[in-house]
C-alpha cells in the first residue's frame, strides 16, 4: 500500500513587491525587453534546453510565449502584455518596458501605493485626453488617399525587427507588397456592415525577399498540377468555374472503430460501399457542372481519376487554414457530408491559373471580386522567415486598426518624451480643488508626475543600444540621437540631424536637456502636425490604437501589482 503524504499548507507571501527575488526577477526580466526594443535591439536565442526548435527574436509575443516565468507577480506582467498583443498585434514591448518602468519609480517613492494608483489614473487620463486632442503635437493623421502616410506605417514595423535580416531595397519591396496585399483586402463595394478581407502568407523559405510577390485571390499547392499545360476545366454557361469545398475527408476510410460497432452483411465490403458513395458523389458533382473540388483532407485516388476524366479539377490536402477565406472568396458552403449535397453550397470563380515558386507548384484562385490576396513570402533562412512572417501579419493588423481610427503617432520616441514633457507641464499648473478631489498632496501629486515622466522617458531611452546620447529639445520635446564617441561641441545642432521620428530637423533655434536630467521649463508647443512631403519618407510612425492601448495596460498592470499585499501559493 502507497503511503499517504500530508497536506501542506499553502505559503503566504506578503508584500510582494519587497522581496529580493521579485526585485531581481523584475530587473532581470526589464534588461531582457529594454535590449530587444526597436531597430538597434538585440536578438535573443531561446530554446528549452532539452532540444526542440530554437527560436531567434526581439519580438515580444515569442519573447513571452517562450520564456520561463516562475514568479507569480512577473506572470500577471506577462499575461497583460499578451493579452494585449493579441488584441493589437503591435507596441508589446512598448507595453511591457513601460510597465516594469512604472512599478520600479512608483515603488521608489514615500507615497502610499493607494494614493500612487489614484495620481497616475489621473496622470493616464490627461495623456488619453491630449492623445485625442487635436491639438496634440505627437499624433498624425492618416490620409487613404496619400499612401506615403500609410508606407511610412509599414516601413517603421518591417524596420524594427532586426531578425527579419532586411536590407533598405528589401525594406521598400515587402512595404509595397504589404500595402498592395492591405488594398486587394479593402472591398470594392461599400457596404452598411463592409468587412475587410484577408490576406494568406505562403512560406517559401530559402529563397531571396526580393522574390516575395502578391496575387489577388488564393494560391493553393498543388504539386500534381503540369506547368505549362493548359487547365482545362468546366465552366457554367456564364463562363464562370463552380467550385465545391469539402470538409470531411473523401479517401474512402469514413469508418472509425473507435466510434463504435458495424453490422456488415455476409459479403458486403465497406471498403467498395464508401468507394461507391464517393464515386457517387463525383456523379452529382460532374452533372452539376463543378468545375474544381477542393477537399481539405485526403481524397481517393479512383474519385480524383473520374472527376479529372470527366473535365472537373480535383486539389486536395488544402488543410484547414484555407477553408474560411476560400469560402469566403467563392461563397461556397464547406460540405461536411459525402452523403448529402445541396445546390447551394456551391461558389464560383473567374478564373484558374498555375504559378510556381521554388520547387512548389499552385493552383491561382481567381475571384470575381477581389477581397482575398495570397502573400508568397520569401526569406533565406527558416529563423528570418518566422520572423518576418510575424511582422508582416502584424503590419496587416495594424493597417486594419488604422482604418477604424485613421491616426498614427510620432516614433523614434518622441511620443514618448513630448507626452513627459506635457504632463509635466500640465501638472504644475493644475488647481488646488484637483489635489482636493485625489485627497492628496501637491508635493504627492508631483512626485509621482515626475515617476509616470520617468517611466515614459525610459522607454525612450530603451532604443539606444550602442552608448549614443539622448537629448529632447524644450521646444517639441522629441528625442535626439547624439552617436556614440561624439565629439564635444558648444552647439548640439552641430552633431544631430534629426529627431528619432523624422518630423523636425536640427536647422531650428532649438534648445535641449539630457533626457536622464529634469525639466525646470516643459515643452509647450506641439509638433507640426502634417509632415511635409520631403519628410515624409523618413517619419517613423506607431499605430494609434496599439499605442494607446499599451499605454494604459501597462499602468493598470503596474496599479494592479503594486497593490498586491499578499500571494498565496498551494504547495501541493
Amino acid at each position: 500500500m502507497s503511503r499517504l503524504e500530508a497536506k501542506k499548507p499553502p505559503l503566504f507571501i506578503s508584500e510582494p513587491l519587497t522581496r529580493d527575488a521579485v526585485s531581481q526577477s523584475l530587473s532581470v526580466l526589464s534588461g531582457i525587453l529594454k535590449s530587444s526594443y526597436g531597430p538597434a535591439g538585440r536578438l535573443k536565442q531561446l530554446h528549452n534546453g532539452v532540444g526542440g526548435c530554437v527560436c531567434t527574436t526581439s519580438q515580444s509575443s515569442a519573447l513571452l510565449g517562450h520564456l520561463s516565468i516562475s514568479q507569480p507577480v512577473l506572470r500577471v506582467l506577462a499575461a497583460s502584455v499578451r493579452n494585449h498583443v493579441s488584441r493589437f498585434s503591435d507596441c508589446g514591448l512598448f507595453t511591457a518596458i513601460l510597465c516594469c518602468g512604472f512599478i520600479k519609480n512608483f515603488r521608489s517613492l514615500n507615497v502610499a501605493p493607494f494614493t500612487v494608483i489614484k495620481i497616475s489614473k489621473h496622470l493616464l487620463s490627461l495623456c488619453m485626453e491630449h492623445l485625442k486632442s487635436e491639438a496634440c503635437g505627437c499624433r498624425v493623421s492618416v490620409d487613404f488617399s496619400n499612401v506615403e502616410t500609410l508606407a511610412c506605417l509599414v516601413r517603421s514595423i518591417l524596420t524594427s525587427k532586426p531578425a527579419c535580416m532586411l536590407n533598405k531595397t528589401e525594406v521598400d519591396h515587402l512595404t509595397s507588397l504589404v500595402l498592395k496585399a492591405f488594398i486587394f483586402t479593402v472591398p470594392c463595394r461599400v457596404e452598411t456592415n463592409a468587412v475587410l478581407g484577408k490576406c494568406v502568407i505562403i512560406p517559401v523559405k530559402g529563397r531571396r525577399v526580393g522574390d516575395s510577390a502578391v496575387f489577388p485571390g488564393l494560391l493553393l499547392e498543388a504539386p500534381e498540377i503540369q506547368l505549362g499545360k493548359p487547365l482545362a476545366v468546366k465552366r457554367t454557361g456564364s463562363n464562370m468555374i463552380k467550385v465545391a469545398l469539402f470538409s470531411v475527408s473523401m479517401s474512402g476510410d469514413g469508418f472509425n472503430p473507435e466510434e463504435g460497432t458495424v453490422a456488415v452483411h455476409h459479403g458486403i465490403s465497406l471498403e467498395v460501399s464508401e468507394l461507391n458513395q464517393l464515386l457517387s458523389v463525383g456523379k452529382q458533382l460532374v452533372e452539376d457542372e463543378v468545375g474544381l473540388v477542393v477537399c481539405q483532407k485526403v481524397m481517393h485516388p479512383s474519385l480524383k481519376q473520374y472527376l479529372q476524366e470527366n473535365g472537373v479539377l480535383a486539389v486536395d490536402r488544402a488543410g484547414l487554414s484555407v477553408m474560411e477565406p476560400l469560402g469566403r472568396m467563392t461563397g461556397s458552403q464547406p460540405i461536411a457530408s459525402i452523403h448529402s449535397l445541396s445546390p447551394g453550397c456551391y461558389g464560383t470563380l473567374k478564373d484558374l491559373c498555375t504559378e510556381s515558386f521554388a520547387s512548389k507548384h499552385f493552383l491561382h484562385l481567381i475571384p470575381e471580386d477581389t477581397v482575398i490576396c495570397s502573400l508568397v513570402l520569401c526569406n533565406r533562412s527558416e529563423t528570418a522567415w518566422d520572423e518576418l512572417k510575424r511582422v508582416c501579419e502584424t503590419a496587416e493588423h495594424v493597417l486594419q486598426l488604422t482604418v477604424k481610427e485613421p491616426l498614427a503617432l510620432l516614433g523614434g520616441g518622441c511620443t514618448e518624451t513630448h507626452l513627459a514633457s506635457y504632463i509635466r507641464y500640465k501638472s504644475s499648473s493644475l488647481p488646488a480643488s484637483t489635489f482636493k478631489d485625489l485627497d492628496c498632496s501637491q508635493t504627492q501629486y508631483q512626485l509621482v508626475a515626475e515617476g509616470f515622466c520617468h517611466s515614459l522617458e525610459s522607454v525612450a531611452r530603451s532604443l539606444s543600444h550602442d552608448g549614443e546620447e539622448i537629448l529632447t529639445d524644450m521646444v517639441y520635446g522629441h528625442s535626439w540621437f547624439v552617436p556614440s564617441g561624439s565629439p564635444c561641441v558648444s552647439k548640439w545642432s552641430d552633431l544631430v540631424s534629426r529627431c528619432g521620428c523624422g518630423v523636425n530637423d536640427s536647422t531650428e533655434d532649438l534648445s535641449w536637456r539630457f533626457l536622464q536630467g529634469q525639466s525646470d521649463s516643459p515643452v509647450i508647443q506641439g509638433c507640426p502636425k502634417e509632415p511635409s512631403a520631403e519628410v515624409a519618407d523618413l517619419l517613423t510612425l506607431d499605430c494609434f490604437a496599439a499605442k494607446c492601448s499599451g499605454l494604459q495596460v501597462a499602468l493598470e498592470t503596474a496599479n494592479l501589482i503594486l497593490d498586491l499585499s499578499y500571494i498565496i501559493e498551494d504547495q501541493n
